[in-house]
Formats: C-alpha cells, sequence, structure tokens
C-alpha cells in the first residue's frame, strides 16, 4: 500500500524534512506504508549535497537550506507542485539509477496528460521542454527549459525528498540561483507554455500515471 497525503497551504522546509525522516525510518522498519506526500513551500532555496556556493546569486533573497538529497540548488515555492517520494527500494529494486529514471518517467508520463512531450538528457537530470518558440542556445543547440527537478536521498534503501514539478511558480524566482549548476538552459511552467493546468489537475495526472508506472512492487 502506499499512503498519499495532500497538504493544502504551504508547508515548512524544516516541518517537511522532519516528517520525511521519521516515515522513511518508520517504513524501513516495516512500521509504516510507503507515502506519496503532495505539498507547496513558500518561497526558499534548498542546497543539494553537489551545490557549488557560487551558484547562490542572491543569498538574502529567500531563506536557504542545506539539504543532504542529491543535486545543486533548487528553488521551491507556491506554484510548485513537490511530490516526496517515501518508497522503499528493498521492495523495488536496490538500483539507485534506475529509480531516478523511473521518476523522470513517471514525470514525463504524467506531462503527456497535458499533450506536453517532457525528455531526458543525458547529464541533465530533470525533465525538459523543447522550445521552438525560443532562439537556438549560443553553443546552437535547440533552446530547452526545465519544467521539473529531481533528487532524493535514500536511508536503509527508503527514498525521501524527490521531485518539484512547475505548475505556475514565479519564475523570477529562479534567477537568485543557478538552477542545478546548468546555465544554459532555462526554466518554464504548464501555465509559461500556455497550458491552463492547476494543481489539482497536476495531483490527479500524477496518482493516475505513478499507478501505472510504480504502483505495482
Amino acid at each position: 500500500m502506499v499512503e498519499w497525503i495532500i497538504s493544502d497551504g504551504l508547508t515548512g522546509y524544516e516541518d517537511a524534512v522532519s516528517f520525511m525522516e521519521d516515515r522513511a525510518a518508520a517504513i524501513a522498519t516495516g512500521d509504516a506504508d510507503e507515502c506519496i506526500w503532495l505539498v507547496e513551500h513558500p518561497p526558499l532555496y534548498t542546497a543539494g549535497t553537489s551545490a557549488k556556493p557560487t551558484d547562490l546569486t542572491d543569498p538574502d533573497r529567500f531563506p536557504v537550506y542545506e539539504s543532504k538529497r542529491g543535486g545543486q540548488y533548487t528553488y521551491h515555492g507556491p506554484g510548485q507542485r513537490v511530490v516526496y517520494v517515501m518508497l522503499d527500494l528493498n521492495r523495488r529494486g536496490r538500483d539507485v539509477r534506475r529509480f531516478v529514471e523511473m521518476l523522470e518517467n513517471w514525470v514525463i508520463a504524467t506531462l503527456a496528460e497535458f499533450n506536453l512531450t517532457g525528455h531526458i538528457r543525458e547529464g541533465r537530470v530533470g525533465v525538459w521542454i523543447e522550445r521552438d518558440d525560443k532562439p537556438m542556445t549560443v553553443t546552437g543547440k535547440k533552446a530547452e527549459d526545465k519544467i521539473a527537478a529531481i533528487g532524493i536521498r535514500l536511508r536503509k534503501w527508503v527514498s525521501f525528498h524527490g521531485i518539484s514539478i512547475n505548475v505556475e511558480p514565479d519564475l523570477s524566482h529562479f534567477t537568485g540561483i543557478v538552477p542545478c549548476g546548468i546555465t544554459e538552459f532555462g526554466v518554464t511552467s504548464l501555465v509559461d507554455l500556455g497550458l491552463p493546468v492547476t494543481m489539482e489537475d497536476l495531483d490527479v495526472a500524477l496518482r493516475k500515471t505513478f499507478e501505472t508506472l510504480l504502483g505495482d512492487v
């Protein structure tokens, strides 16, 4: 069984980390079911284990939290769906790379529910959208924007942290960091792409595609 929790309003980051750590420990001992927790945070930046200080370009803009998840700097804030995944890889296969790919494919399948094509790129964790409406990059590559970030941590082979998908955040808030250490490409959202998608619409799609891709253990 996987328990789904949807929290209304804005959830404090430290409260979220405390909940995840306690739940992951309980899952590891068999005292709790796996859990998917859907939240929104107030504006903040998090630094993953690979974060470079120079990528925090506006350190006084929002609170900055050190995070022990993988990855670099990310932004969380209103209008962004954060999907915390507390899943037991002892039951799902102890393969971290495969698990991250499964999460990426879950996001791609969810975006497809809105007729949007997401892409996985070698060397760039997360999900990307090709932008035919933007000029080529300075290196001659097709313009792409990031729509979803992924960063997880494992403890006793139980995952926590997870995914963030941009529904309608203030995209200017991303300018206080170099998102995931990547300067050549930008950031987008479902609404920025012209899709009138609500948080509730996304939640329904996430639940539907999860059952297909990750529901069976």
